[in-house]
Formats: C-alpha cells, sequence, structure tokens
C-alpha cells in the first residue's frame, strides 16, 4: 500500500482553548505577576482540561492562580487572534466574576494584586491590554 501524501496526509491541527477571567474584587480587578513566559502582569486564566466545560476551567484557573472563589457573571468576548499567544495558537473564552476569600498569587502565579484602570501595571502578557481596554470601555 502506498502512504498518502499531499495536503489530506498532513495532521491537522487546532488552536487551544483557553480562558480568562477578569475577576472584579475590592473595587477593582485581579492581575498575576506571571511566573513563566511570557512573562508580566495577565489576567488570570489559563487552558481548558479535557473533559473540563469552559466555566469550570475558568473557576479552576482562578481559585488556583489567585486563591479566589469566583462567581462568574458571563462571558465577555472570545479572542483568537493566531498571534495572541507568542507559545502557540489559542483561542481564549474571556469570562467576567465577582472574587470572594482572600487574595493570594499561587501555582504559576508570582502575585496577585487589584488594579483599577487607572494603576495597570506593565508589561502586560499574551493581548491582555486590548481584553482590558474592551472591558473598561465596554466594548462588548
Amino acid at each position: 500500500m502506498r502512504p498518502e501524501t499531499g495536503p489530506a496526509s498532513k495532521k491537522h491541527e487546532n488552536p487551544v482553548p483557553t480562558v480568562d477571567i477578569i475577576i472584579e474584587y475590592g473595587g477593582g480587578i485581579v492581575l498575576i505577576e506571571r511566573k513563566n513566559p511570557p512573562h508580566g502582569w495577565a489576567i488570570p486564566g489559563g487552558f481548558v482540561d479535557i473533559g473540563e466545560t469552559l466555566e469550570e476551567a475558568a473557576c479552576r484557573e482562578a481559585r488556583e492562580e489567585t486563591g479566589l472563589d469566583v462567581l462568574l457573571e458571563r462571558q465577555f468576548h472570545t479572542y483568537s487572534d493566531p498571534a495572541r499567544d507568542p507559545r502557540r495558537h489559542t483561542i481564549s473564552t474571556v469570562f467576567i466574576g465577582k472574587g470572594a476569600g482572600r487574595l493570594e498569587g499561587a501555582d504559576d502565579a508570582l502575585r496577585a494584586q487589584v488594579f483599577t484602570r487607572q494603576s495597570i501595571p506593565s508589561p502586560l502578557a499574551f493581548d491582555h491590554a486590548r481584553i482590558l481596554e474592551d472591558y473598561f470601555t465596554r466594548r462588548y
């Protein structure tokens, strides 16, 4: 038997699903300082595990990185620019939720902190500056 050649024989690759959670807490929003590359400040979030819904992944990632329990209020928007993550093509569904509990950076977060629109730190990782601008201007 002859092996397949051409476009049909290529392994089909797909973007990787991720979630980000804009956590409203203590009069601002929570950002984490990333331990791993790409470094900088980021909206809490991460990869969706097999068997998880997007909502479950959002709550798990929020808890792992910030110590907070999050009540998701709504899905905000999905960001899919192939260049949004320098490691690989990801598609992130962003949620907005309210945080409860004691804020503490953990897992792959060096620290977690509350910021207002006027105090957002730099640099922001990924496309998070765009996401936060959309959030603060209520674009979606």
